[in-house]
């Protein structure tokens, strides 16, 4: 059986008082792990994961690093077929600029006989920094957040949206060097930084955009802006949220507006089924909804802070927080509760992301050798597609998911089975049950910004709606009643008021604290982002470096005669030098 670390009544009591005492967020430098050096390696069960120095992405040509000016950096990729073998495509922004590379990873390793003996030096083809595929300078904003289109995609074209600074969208595409639209250009739907973007699964045409306002705007690519402000007409509320049809007799954007929370929606993450949608807000509440019917199905209170990130577990029975309490926490999407706290960063969280590689599942839910493509390319696997969560948790062995934050440490961490199925749990069950017999709606329609297949008008003629299964709800007497959570829940969410030992906030000795697997200063600067791919594992920091450590036998050597065969890791070679990036090259 899977262990999971889990730390002793002593270790979970300092954690507490830690945790309690407010640590605040360790800027840049990474206090409190300021004498260690970075990483080059590190070694897990599955082996030596390495740092490929060569194949460092960055501005062709390095400036001083400001702190003050520069938002974080964020990383997209997209696969796509091309005759020439290089496949994978990645787009980064770094201050003002964007750009757009072939990304080459660790694919192409080259073995060369030394001249001094028979020892050989591994070489492999660096990243080539001044033949950026597309190139962007932005004046008067700042590109923030960037999404590609798996849909759309091809060698010959793709959609790339971009988020900025000053509330504007912007689709873009990188392999014509076109700009096709932008959205929001007269900041008349929202002033404020667009702090999240993504395409909504199943859909080629609609997007959804979340702001620094706490408002999230679904778009139709194809609509037009319309003339004047947005009006909006109300369709549901509840505690802590409202969402809004568009109310023009004409099509345009936005098609329909969610106001979740209090300040900034920081991050939102798609369920692997497509049916439910996770938000990380400022006010710092983990809100879970069906996003077709667009119920609330789930309430989560960080410790203490806003949340920063947040992510499903590849089967979609777990979601994984992190933000300003320095904590990871596990949340159980079938219980209805936190399960698990993980304790080792010393500043703010900013990327939580599961492993789909190194994550053992079996059964219905699994992940298998015959979904990797497709969850490398979608992120969904074609069994996740359509199956749905069931309580009976039995073929789940672990799940690996990582995190990097402010302190420019990055962690892994595993849970485990005995975290997953404990013998007893603690005290009688605590379920954030929701009532979904008092949910109402406006009218008969309800709008199509879920990720089902409805929005079948991609000429952009008229509105994307489709229809909703009323027959389990009753009819509505008041149309903006709010959703009927129990008492206790409902009395919580509406104060926004959540201390430590409620059912939205456990108190620390109430659930498991896991310790990480690894924990690795790996930047000199605070780490913005974290993919994890097939043969690599893919880091940014606020720099604008972003680098690639290759898996354990996933490196591809080549030889002199043109055999291949996979590299073999010595876990034991020692490495001096710190990760630097490449050497800076002209533009």
């Amino acid at each position: 059986m899977a262990k999971t670390r889990v730390r002793t009544k002593s270790a979970i009591a300092r954690a507490n008082r830690s945790v309690c005492l407010g640590r605040e967020s360790k800027m840049a430098s990474g206090r409190g792990h300021v004498n260690q050096e970075i990483k080059q390696h590190f070694a897990t069960k599955e082996g030596c994961y390495r740092l490929l120095d060569l194949s460092v992405y960055s501005r062709p040509n390095k400036v001083p690093y400001n702190a003050q000016q520069c938002h974080p950096v964020r990383v997209s990729f997209v696969t796509v077929k091309d005759q020439g073998g290089c496949n994978d495509r990645i787009a980064f922004n770094v201050g003002r600029e964007l750009y757009f590379y072939i990304y080459k990873g660790v694919r192409k390793m080259l073995i060369t006989p030394s001249i001094v003996g028979p020892i050989c030096r591994e070489r492999y083809e660096a990243a080539d920094l001044t033949k950026p595929l597309d190139k962007r300078l932005y004046k008067g904003t700042i590109p923030t957040c960037h999404d590609f289109n798996l849909l759309t995609r091809s060698a010959e074209s793709l959609e790339l949206l971009i988020g900025f600074s000053a509330g504007q969208v912007q689709l873009l595409d990188p392999v014509k060097h076109e700009v096709n639209k932008l959205f929001n250009e007269e900041r008349l739907v929202d002033k404020t930084k667009v702090m999240c973007l993504k395409w909504i699964p199943g859909s080629e045409n609609l997007f959804l955009v979340a702001h620094e306002s706490g408002n999230m705007f679904v778009y139709n690519k194809e609509h037009p802006a319309g003339v004047g402000p947005p009006q909006y007409a109300l369709m549901k509320q509840g505690p802590g949220y409202s969402i809004h049809s568009g109310k023009s007799k004409t099509t345009r954007n936005p098609v329909c507006k969610w106001t979740i929370g209090e300040g900034s929606i920081n991050e939102f993450a798609f369920s692997p089924d497509c049916k439910h949608i996770a938000t990380a807000n400022q006010d710092g509440f983990l809100r879970i909804f069906d996003f077709d019917m667009q119920t609330l199905c789930g309430v989560m209170k960080s410790y203490f802070g806003g949340l920063k990130c947040v992510c499903w577990s590849p089967d979609g029975k777990y979601i994984v927080t992190g933000g300003e309490d320095d904590l990871v926490t596990v949340w159980s999407f079938f219980e209805r509760r936190v399960i698990a706290r993980g304790v080792g960063h010393q500043s703010w969280v900013q990327v939580v992301a599961f492993d789909p590689y190194t994550t053992s599942v079996s059964g219905r839910g699994g992940v298998d050798d015959s979904d990797e493509e497709e969850i490398e390319q979608n992120g969904v696997a074609p069994s996740q597609r359509a199956s749905s969560v069931t309580p009976e948790d039995k073929n789940v062995t672990s799940y690996r998911f990582g995190s990097v934050g402010q302190d420019t440490h990055f962690m892994l961490w595993d849970l485990g089975e005995d975290v997953l199925r404990p013998q007893r749990p603690r005290g009688r069950s605590v379920r954030a049950t929701i009532s979904l017999s008092n949910s109402h709606i406006t009218s008969t329609h309800s709008l199509s910004n879920g990720p089902i297949s409805h929005d079948t008008n991609h000429s952009g003629s008229g509105n994307a709606v489709a229809p909703c299964p009323v027959s389990s709800f009753d009819a509505p007497k008041n149309l903006t009643q709010v959703h009927s959570l129990t008492i206790s829940m409902e009395s919580l969410v509406s104060t926004g008021n959540v201390s430590p030992g409620t059912v939205l906030c456990p108190r620390m000795e109430d659930v498991c604290i896991l310790e990480p697997l690894v924990a690795k200063k790996v930047a000199n600067e605070r780490l913005t982002a974290l993919s994890f791919r097939e043969d690599c594992i893919v880091m940014a920091c606020h720099e604008g470096f972003i680098r690639t450590w290759a898996r354990p036998g996933k490196v591809v050597r080549c030889a002199p005669n043109g055999d291949s065969s996979l590299s073999e890791d010595d876990d034991t070679e020692d490495h001096n030098s710190d990760a630097l990036p490449a050497s800076p090259l002209s533009s």
